[in-house]
């Protein structure tokens, strides 16, 4: 039997290949370029991936963490030009300039103190001057390109974020009053160079403190992915570790030949998750009424993890045992 262990606080199924040059992109919420390279830069999903591979090819979606540019100190928009915001100016990410409204959104909500934790997937870290948070503004046209002057900046973090697992966390305030679809627009800039990241990330606001019917208010830690079927014999572990990284739940299920596939596997482990754990879900969140439920979805990449506000730091991983298939 072969085993696979793959740990996340915000990545599960995916293996990371990225080349020495890239550095890193938002991954929760996640950027538009990293979330079509996780449905496969080959054969994409989704109409909106399938359309900036046609434009720009599979190579842009492999260097999903290198959306860069050197703009001398502030100067980001002499370098990335209106309409080419996503792409932060390159050529190569044209696909992903596109206005259209079927990106791959999040659903993000505010935690009791009206702040969201945003994590950065940082393949290669470096010194920071700043991160800045920017979003769409009310009334900007999603079927438009984006602009400069379409965003408002919400926040910002001087200096290097804490690195944990390869990945910042940066947790501030999200604007008041937002609704619906947005875009969050990210700037990363280095402190011992000129060189800037940029990023796109497609949310969908919920309802603030958005809660289970049992009063209990989540937060996202990452997509559930399934990149392959698995053979008869196989099992899918998920475990969760406390913010000292102690073994805190592990949650097994089974998988024969129909359910090891890769649209259904995910769904299986959610449930038994979701039917045992108070401290984690797994699943697609909807929110009506200002209450929010969490449930597992037959596919391969829309299920995603989601910790309990009341468990703060808290992280899982997944460990794959392959069967030999008989």
């Amino acid at each position: 039997m072969k085993r696979s262990s793959i740990a996340a606080s915000g990545l599960a199924l995916a293996c990371l290949s990225a080349p020495l040059f890239a550095h890193g992109t938002m991954e929760v919420p996640i950027n538009r370029v990293y979330a079509c390279y996780q449905e496969g830069p080959e054969a994409p999903k989704s109409a909106a991936c399938r359309e900036a591979q046609r434009l720009g090819g599979s190579a842009a979606m492999y260097d999903w963490n290198g959306i860069n540019q050197n703009p001398p100190g502030d100067k980001h928009q002499a370098v990335v030009p209106d309409g080419q915001l996503c792409a932060g100016g390159q050529k190569r990410f044209q696909g992903f300039n596109l206005p259209r409204g079927d990106w791959t959104a999040t659903p993000i909500a505010p935690d009791a103190d009206g702040q969201f934790e945003f994590v950065y997937l940082a393949s290669a870290p470096h010194a920071t001057r700043y991160f800045r948070f920017y979003v769409t503004r009310d009334g900007w046209n999603p079927q438009q390109a984006l602009a400069w002057a379409d965003l408002e900046l919400f926040a910002s973090h001087d200096g290097t974020p804490p690195l944990r697992d390869g990945r910042y966390r940066i947790k501030v305030k999200l604007p008041p009053g937002k609704q619906g679809a947005h875009i969050i627009y990210n700037v990363w800039k280095r402190s011992d160079s000129e060189e800037a990241f940029y990023s796109c990330s497609d949310v969908r606001f919920v309802a603030p403190l958005a809660k289970t019917a049992r009063g209990e208010s989540w937060r996202e830690a990452g997509q559930l992915r399934a990149r392959a079927a698995l053979p008869a014999g196989s099992s899918a572990v998920l475990r969760v570790f406390d913010a000292q990284g102690r073994d805190v739940e592990s949650h097994r299920v089974a998988l024969d030949g129909i359910r090891g596939q890769a649209k259904a596997w995910p769904y299986w482990l959610a449930r038994e998750v979701n039917a045992r754990s108070r401290i984690v879900r797994i699943g697609e969140m909807r929110v009506a009424d200002g209450q929010a439920t969490i449930e597992p979805v037959a596919d391969a990449s829309r299920n995603r993890v989601y910790f309990s506000d009341a468990h703060p730091g808290y992280r899982y991983a997944l460990d794959l045992r392959q069967g030999d298939g008989a």
